[in-house]
């Protein structure tokens, strides 16, 4: 990982705040969905495995927001290791960005990792995908 100022990370388009700002809504949305899950048992059934009956990459994740809600680390990791994998990660970008947004050193990742976000998508989607085939054998 390497450290840029705050104004060379401003500089290339990205800023802390804007992604805390979407990270925070989509935190508050799982555990909106988890409490909900957790307190009156309304979950959100999943399109794809109606539709297939097959899961999803993202089957099983509010079970794991209700077992992490219940401090269950096992219990989430069983219900879906790479929705608890991805929400690490981004508890992890948070910090960073958190402490960018606060006036802190940006951490940006290597040069050689340093690619666009259709291609980091491409990798998400490709692992989903990977994933989704591997719980389905």
């Amino acid at each position: 990982m390497g450290v840029v100022s705050p104004a060379t990370a401003a500089a290339n388009g990205f800023r802390a705040v804007t992604a805390l700002r979407g990270l925070a809504l989509f935190g508050a949305v799982g555990l909106g969905l988890s409490a909900l899950a957790a307190t009156a048992g309304i979950g959100v059934p999943c399109p794809w495995r109606t539709l297939t009956g097959t899961l999803c990459p993202f089957c099983g994740a509010t079970h794991v927001g209700v077992a992490l809600l219940r401090g269950d680390l096992a219990g989430a990791w069983a219900s879906n290791p790479f929705v608890l994998t991805g929400l690490v990660v981004l508890t992890l970008l948070g910090a960073l960005w958190t402490i960018e947004a606060l006036g802190g050193p940006s951490v940006r990742a290597p040069k050689r990792l340093r690619w666009s976000s259709d291609r980091w998508w491409l990798l998400i989607g490709a692992a989903a995908l990977g994933f989704a085939v591997w719980r389905n054998l």
